[in-house]
């Protein structure tokens, strides 16, 4: 959609790269049933051991958790490591709705996910 008559936003930006042998993926813009396919599509190529770092979310939706979800419970099962950074109450609300904010393991920094763990 443009934006004050300029070139088209990008709903969904996906960028990623690799500290101490582990994917970070950085989400930046709209998780929602829009950008979830996108999503999903980046998330199935990213490997085992992930951290996504959610701090240039803008919105986020239920479908978007559930893929979050899905893939941290895939992690688990397959004993990687999975940690989320820089997720902010006021983009992310669905995680606090549903409960899984206390559930999930998310950290404030890309350190701290690294040393909790590495």
């Amino acid at each position: 959609m443009p934006e004050n008559g300029g070139e088209p936003v990008a709903a969904l930006s996906l960028t990623s790269s690799t500290v101490d042998g582990i994917t970070v993926v950085r989400v930046d813009g709209v998780l929602d049933a829009t950008t979830r396919a996108q999503f999903a599509d980046y998330l199935a190529m990213a490997g085992d051991d992930l951290i996504l770092d959610l701090a240039g979310v803008t919105f986020m939706d239920s479908r978007a958790l559930g893929l979050i979800v899905h893939h941290w419970q895939t992690s688990l099962t397959a004993g990687a490591k999975f940690a989320l950074i820089g997720v902010e109450y006021t983009k992310s609300k669905v995680m606090w709705i549903t409960g899984l904010a206390q559930r999930l393991p998310i950290y404030d920094t890309l350190a701290d996910a690294l040393a909790a763990i590495n």
